[in-house]
């Protein structure tokens, strides 16, 4: 069993969308459009044909509150993998991303955590 797509609310697709391609380099796999709102995939471009990233629009209440708790609380909706965390938060900074923890080593990982703009925060990790 693999996991093929997982989902991330976000609060404007069309934000997200630029955001994770743009910003973050993910390679977009699907746009299609599914009633009022669109299913949006995106991948690693060091993997295209792996785990897909699902930009769920948060229109349902439950997703909404899910989705606003858990940014109050600080707490990361997913973790991305990168090489050295260092260099991606630099890459980052110079962009525009506003971390709420800069790189920082616990134990043998060093991760960070930065605002997404669509109502997430996103880990980073180096293991």
């Amino acid at each position: 069993m693999n996991i093929i797509v997982t989902s991330l609310f976000v609060d404007d697709q069309d934000k997200a969308l630029k955001f994770y391609s743009e910003t973050l380099g993910f390679v977009k796999k699907h746009d299609v459009p599914m009633g009022e709102f669109r299913w949006i995939t995106l991948v690693s471009p060091e993997n295209e044909n792996g785990t897909e990233l699902l930009l769920e629009p948060n229109n349902h209440p439950a997703a909404k509150e899910y989705q606003q708790k858990i940014f109050a609380e600080g707490i990361p909706a997913t973790m991305f993998g990168v090489a050295d965390v260092q260099t991606e938060f630099e890459r980052l900074m110079q962009q525009g991303v506003n971390f709420s923890i800069e790189p920082t080593k616990m134990g043998e990982t060093t991760i960070a955590v930065f605002d997404d703009t669509c109502g997430n925060f996103i880990q980073i990790a180096q293991q």
